[in-house]
């Protein structure tokens, strides 16, 4: 606000006593504590210079830059969201079926708060940017939710047009454009497997260096901007190492994960935007690990010092709804995966990806997006105890709806043809279940 009345005051500062809104506007700035009563005042006497045909930018510059001096939280800003979710699982053959990503996937939940997100962002300096986030309904892994840091990070700009920038703290690897995407955006309720079993969380402690083409940067806001579900700014071009152990989670043998990503936002004749992408990473990773009865007897899963290798490709298309969308991603490589035998864990191949296809209306009742999706992966769980491997086949209908940019409210059907439980030993396949969910999500 202080920016608006700075750029305002320069330009038209003259007309200012004949213009009672904007002499409120200066007046709220006072009385916000933006600027100081003195401050107003020697502005204000300044621009109101009777016969002035322009005040003078030497005149008023130093008066605007001493009001500015030393309001950093004039550029930094607060925002989020919370989605307050209903589950219920309707059928099912034989286990229980078992979501990693979604505690609430539970037959003995009803309601609860699935994410509930603050975010503090903005320019430090002409050359830093800072990022927070808190999840106020976090998993620690135990029974109870609690405050967890999801994001803390400062982007370092390199150039004045602000497309060279490296990354430093923990923020989301550039791994997977579902990943990237945050899940205020995202119509179906929780990311695909196969590539969020890549990054468990999305996040890590890491550094990257971003590249963006000047209009690649103004397309990845646009993306976002006009409601098309990007998946936000994480440049045209990303290289980096992370510690590849996970959120919240300290390194386990020092080996760092290297990564690199491609993607490119498309914009043809028509206006339609295509984004098309490829990404990988490698290094080691080290699983948790718990005894086990097998046979009879206890077994701890043993394996490298350092870990299995853990590495993968995924290959990304995207054709923004405009209004019929079509996203797919699949990704394959290797990764840590317990043996057939229950007594290692070593690295196997994996594959998997997902197909949606969506449609958004936009009309004097609100947004409408109705959507499908298929999910399947084959592949080890290395973040789950034992690195067991998942197998998962299920389709997703459903129908996000927002009458108000503020309110979005979201029904989603699942059917699971097959799922492995990673929870616990025996790790056995759900079959035939459906579930429903139902979400109401505050944007703020």
């Amino acid at each position: 606000m202080v920016w608006v009345a700075a750029a305002w005051l320069a330009g038209v500062a003259p007309a200012l006593a004949a213009n009672d809104a904007l002499l409120k506007l200066l007046q709220v700035l006072r009385d916000r504590g933006s600027i100081s009563s003195q401050e107003y005042d020697d502005i204000r006497k300044v621009a109101e210079v009777p016969d002035a045909p322009q005040a003078p930018p030497e005149v008023i510059q130093p008066l605007v830059n001493k009001a500015l001096a030393g309001k950093w939280y004039e550029r930094i800003g607060l925002r989020g969201y919370t989605q307050f979710r209903y589950a219920d699982v309707l059928t099912h053959d034989g286990p229980a079926i078992e979501v990693p990503a979604d505690r609430s996937v539970n037959e003995a939940e009803s309601f609860v708060i699935r994410r509930g997100r603050f975010i503090f962002s903005g320019d430090a300096t002409d050359h830093v940017s800072l990022y927070a986030q808190m999840d106020f309904n976090g998993s620690t892994g135990a029974a109870d939710f609690s405050l967890q840091m999801r994001d803390l990070y400062g982007d370092i700009w390199l150039d004045a047009r602000k497309l060279w920038r490296v990354r430093i703290g923990q923020s989301k690897v550039p791994f997977g454009w579902v990943n990237l995407q945050s899940s205020q955006n995202r119509a179906a309720l929780e990311r695909p497997d196969a590539l969020n079993m890549a990054v468990e969380g999305e996040r890590d402690l890491g550094a990257y260096l971003m590249w963006n083409t000047a209009a690649a940067k103004q397309r990845f806001r646009d993306l976002v901007g006009l409601g098309l579900k990007g998946s936000g700014d994480y440049g045209a071009v990303a290289v980096g190492l992370y510690s590849g152990q996970g959120l919240n989670r300290s390194d386990q043998n020092g080996d760092v994960h290297v990564v690199g990503r491609a993607s490119y936002p498309f914009k043809l004749a028509s206006g339609q935007y295509l984004e098309l992408g490829v990404q990988g990473y490698r290094g080691r990773f080290i699983s948790p690990v718990q005894a086990i009865t097998v046979g009879g007897a206890s077994v701890t899963p043993m394996q490298d010092a350092n870990g299995p290798i853990d590495e993968r490709v995924a290959l990304t298309a995207v054709w923004y709804p405009q209004p019929l969308g079509i996203e797919a991603e699949w990704t394959f490589g290797r990764g840590p995966t317990l043996s057939d035998d229950f007594r290692r864990i070593d690295a196997d191949s994996l594959h998997g990806g997902y197909v949606q296809v969506n449609y958004r209306t936009v009309g004097r009742k609100g947004a409408f997006v109705p959507f499908t999706r298929w999910n399947y992966y084959d592949g080890s769980r290395k973040f789950a105890r034992n690195a067991p491997r998942l197998r998962v086949n299920d389709v997703d209908v459903g129908l996000e709806f927002a009458r108000w940019s503020e309110m979005e409210l979201t029904a989603m059907v699942s059917r699971t043809f097959s799922r492995t439980r990673t929870g616990s030993f025996p790790y056995a396949v759900a079959r035939g279940a459906t579930r429903l969910g139902l979400q109401a999500q505050i944007n703020y």
